[in-house]
């Protein structure tokens, strides 16, 4: 199995994992800002969730920003690649690098 196959297979199910572990994180974060608004806690047992959760969405955020700014350049709408690239991780980032690599062969043959 050589790479591109294993990209075919693995990138669908890699975004939808994704999608729903970081959705999982926003709705975590949420809880957790509702209980410190409310004077209550989160269960301990959560405690390393949460902080799974912050890094998860701090890489991500990250990950959104870097594609907001190479977005235009690949034309793609900064937006909404980088709201694509948040909740799908680095195989937005992949995407949006091998969109361009595809444009810059194409263009060559052109030539």
């Amino acid at each position: 199995m050589n790479l591109k196959d294993l990209k075919v297979k693995l990138f669908p199910i890699i975004k939808i994992i994704s999608t729903a572990l970081i959705t999982s994180a926003i709705g975590l974060e949420l809880w957790n800002m509702q209980t410190s608004i409310t004077n209550n806690q989160l269960p301990s047992i959560l405690t390393p969730a949460l902080i799974i959760a912050h890094i998860a969405l701090s890489a991500h955020f990250i990950e959104a920003l870097i594609a907001a700014y190479y977005a235009p350049t690949r034309n793609q709408t900064a937006i909404k690649y980088a709201t694509y690239t948040f909740f799908v991780g680095t195989v937005g980032l992949l995407e949006l690098w091998e969109n361009q690599d595809i444009a810059a062969v194409r263009s060559q043959k052109e030539e």
